[in-house]
């Protein structure tokens, strides 16, 4: 993950954990985890959503675009985002 990319991650999850309802966290993907996990996941007013963020130029993997696929194919939602502007925005529907 790029400088970049962590304080977007930074401002997304402080934003998110100053929601009422809303837990959110960042995953840590490492050699035990499960690979393609969107960098941030949440429970807001018991809904799962998730947010791969990529920098301005950023491209997501053909395995985070198929976990991104899963997690809206079993009900959860799940985004491709690049600014705390962005999941502000998504957040207003929930």
């Amino acid at each position: 993950m790029s400088e970049a990319e962590s304080i977007i991650v930074r401002d997304i999850l402080k934003y998110l954990n100053s929601l009422p309802g809303c837990f959110a966290w960042k995953h840590h993907g490492g050699m035990y985890s499960t690979a393609g996990i969107p960098d941030i996941i949440c429970c807001h007013n018991g809904r799962f959503i998730a947010f791969e963020v990529k920098g301005p130029r950023g491209k997501t993997t053909k395995l985070q675009e198929k976990t991104i696929q899963d997690i809206q194919a079993a009900g959860g939602q799940a985004y491709v985002v690049r600014s705390l502007n962005e999941v502000q925005r998504i957040m207003k529907v929930f």
